[in-house]
């Protein structure tokens, strides 16, 4: 299985679009080795606006190069690309539904090293909330680099949230990428998994290891939070005994939200795996973080029980 990286492939693909499109400029608040826009600056610095630590003034001139016929990209983390600048978001962009693509990176808890203030736990359900918003969460590079594509030509407000860390590949190269779809990663009988971003992987590799106990585990990548065909989770979710969600983030205002308000009225019992209602914390490692915060496959696996049972 390939391995990449999600903000690498996005710095490459932003690349590739301001090639293409004269149109495009990236804005920064001071992370572009960080977030990867770096490479759009090296190529294109007439383009490229570095605004310093300043999330919100980024915002708002993102907004004002917009009403020019501009596509404008933002980078920070993805806990400041939706906090510092939410108030900006929502009455410079959003309101006026304006073609801005807000990119938070280092999301979740991949930024395992800097703890609480650079972990992002709540940035989906921030984004979600804001009418006239789309949210994306990518499982992987693939995904990545299909889903930054679209948003460019998509005309409207985007969040979309990125992992820090490589990630395994898990959406086929062939298929196409449509925002608002979810994708069957692996078919499956008894439960159905809804996972998305390093979940998506993390749920293969619980369904595999539970193959061979002969239970047979469904895997959807749920990748557009909002919008979202809600015809089809309803049909993904047909036929099996149990269904669970799994994100790399709150279980307030995410995925297990987004699911649950769907399948509402549903007889299928469901379990939720993500973070509880606390912050992030400082580890030597990712996968410590994912340990303890119960993102891990034999988390899905205990689930996948607790609903057989």
């Amino acid at each position: 299985m390939k391995i990449q990286n999600p903000r690498q492939v996005y710095g490459e693909t932003l690349l590739e679009l301001g090639k293409e499109n004269k149109n495009i400029v990236v804005l920064e608040a001071d992370l572009s080795k960080s977030t990867m826009s770096c490479l759009f600056e090296e190529q294109f610095p007439n383009r490229f606006f570095e605004m310093g630590i300043g999330e919100a003034n980024m915002t708002s001139f993102a907004a004002g190069l917009s009403l020019t016929g501009k596509v404008a990209f933002t980078n920070s983390f993805a806990v400041f690309a939706s906090g510092r600048a939410y108030d900006q978001i929502r009455q410079a962009i959003c309101i006026s539904k304006l073609n801005v693509k807000i990119v938070g990176s280092s999301a979740g808890l991949s930024d395992f090293g800097d703890g609480s203030t650079h972990q992002s736990v709540e940035d989906a359900a921030i984004m979600r909330a804001i009418p006239n918003m789309t949210v994306l969460v990518p499982a992987d590079g693939i995904e990545t680099r299909k889903m930054t594509r679209k948003i460019a030509a998509y005309n409207g407000p985007v969040y979309m949230r990125l992992n820090r860390n490589d990630l395994p590949d898990v959406f086929p190269e062939d298929e196409e990428y449509e925002i608002g779809e979810p994708y069957l990663v692996r078919e499956g009988n008894d439960i159905v998994v809804f996972a998305n971003g390093i979940m998506v992987s993390k749920a293969l590799n619980a369904a595999e290891i539970l193959d061979k106990t002969g239970i047979s585990v469904r895997v959807i990548n749920v990748s557009s939070l909002k919008p979202i065909n809600e015809e089809k989770i309803k049909k993904f979710a047909v036929g099996v005994k149990g269904i669970i969600t799994a994100e790399e983030h709150s279980l307030i205002g995410g995925l297990a939200d987004v699911i649950t308000f769907i399948l509402r009225g549903q007889n299928s019992p469901i379990e939720c795996v993500g973070i509880e209602d606390r912050f992030g914390q400082s580890a030597h490692s990712y996968d410590e973080l994912l340990v303890e915060y119960g993102l891990t496959p034999e988390n899905i696996i205990r689930s996948v029980k607790k609903l057989l049972s």
